[in-house]
């Protein structure tokens, strides 16, 4: 019978089925990387979300059968010494492919029309003081007829091309950043940078993506374009990103993520004067977290689960 530890179920607000095979399920809240090893003693499968799994503990469990990974990203995972142990990694995917989108596009608006700009300026009484009927302190960009270069066309910035399109928006699919050559459909990295009014991240972080954008490359970008993250903190150089929003060298960034998660140690880009700029936003990891989203991954979870006891393992990234 297997044995199904779930070491982060506060991470995710579902109704979470439980597999229709012979199972033990022991489910912790909140699990603290040293806890890691001893709640997963005797574990045949484990569900992990954003902990490490490295190959120190791997080799500590050798009853670990699977990973299950309640997320899309698996860059918290060593993957080569899973597939040294023959241990199956499955992941979650396409369950985001509303929400992630639609949070972009949040983002989008809010720093074209620089919402939180005029709320302020409401609340401290400036359309009040106004001699007309509005008050506008402000600019305001339409995104429609703006470029949009997407880095990343997987399902989640296919679901951005689709929301741009519909804004009227010219969209750009960037190539890989130093590839020899480019695709049929997509635009080189650079050029991609230069001619776009905003740029949204939907790529993995791995090694060859880690400071995607530094910069040289937010330099390369247009004074008034903007920067959306809704990916992997570590695809940005933060501290480039700072200088960048406060040296004009971009219009504005959103960000859903950062390098480090929970940031409990600090960040660049939390300090208090980087968050009071007016053209930078940032939210606590949330573009995926809506309801239906969060009822989806789990409902995949579990399929993910059968699919490995049937011995037809799913959405296997290892």
């Amino acid at each position: 019978m297997h044995r199904i530890v779930y070491l982060e179920g506060e991470s995710i607000i579902a109704d979470v089925r439980r597999p229709d095979f012979p199972h033990c399920w022991v489910e912790h809240a909140t699990t603290l990387p040293p806890q890691v090893a001893e709640r997963l003693a005797g574990a045949t499968i484990a569900i992990v979300n954003k902990l490490p799994v490295d190959a120190g503990l791997i080799a500590a469990l050798p009853d670990l059968q699977m990973v299950a990974v309640a997320a899309t990203g698996t860059n918290n995972i060593d993957l080569d010494a899973c597939r040294r142990r023959g241990i199956v990694v499955s992941n979650i995917r396409g369950y985001a492919v509303h929400t992630v989108p639609e949070h972009v596009f949040a983002l989008l608006l809010a720093l074209s029309r620089n919402v939180v700009a005029y709320r302020q300026a409401v609340a401290a009484g400036n359309w009040q003081r106004s001699g007309q009927f509005c008050c506008i302190d402000y600019p305001i960009r339409d995104l429609h007829g703006a470029t949009l270069t997407v880095i990343g066309s997987g399902s989640l910035g296919g679901g951005v091309i689709r929301l741009a399109e519909a804004f009227g928006m010219r969209v750009l699919r960037s190539e890989r950043k130093g590839a020899p050559s480019v695709r049929p459909g997509y635009t080189a990295f650079e050029q991609a940078l230069r001619e776009a009014d905003a740029v949204s991240l939907h790529c993995p972080l791995t090694p060859e993506t880690k400071h995607l954008l530094g910069e040289p490359e937010l330099r390369t970008m247009r004074p008034s374009a903007l920067l959306i993250n809704t990916a992997r903190g570590g695809l940005v150089d933060e501290a480039a990103l700072v200088r960048a929003l406060q040296q004009g060298w971009i219009a504005g960034a959103g960000f859903d993520v950062l390098s480090v998660e929970p940031p409990s140690t600090g960040n660049v880009l939390l300090a208090p004067q980087v968050l009071a700029l007016p053209n930078f936003l940032l939210t606590p990891h949330v573009a995926w977290a809506s309801r239906p989203a969060m009822q989806a991954l789990t409902d995949q979870l579990t399929a993910n689960l059968e699919a490995f006891a049937r011995g037809e393992p799913q959405n296997r990234v290892a």
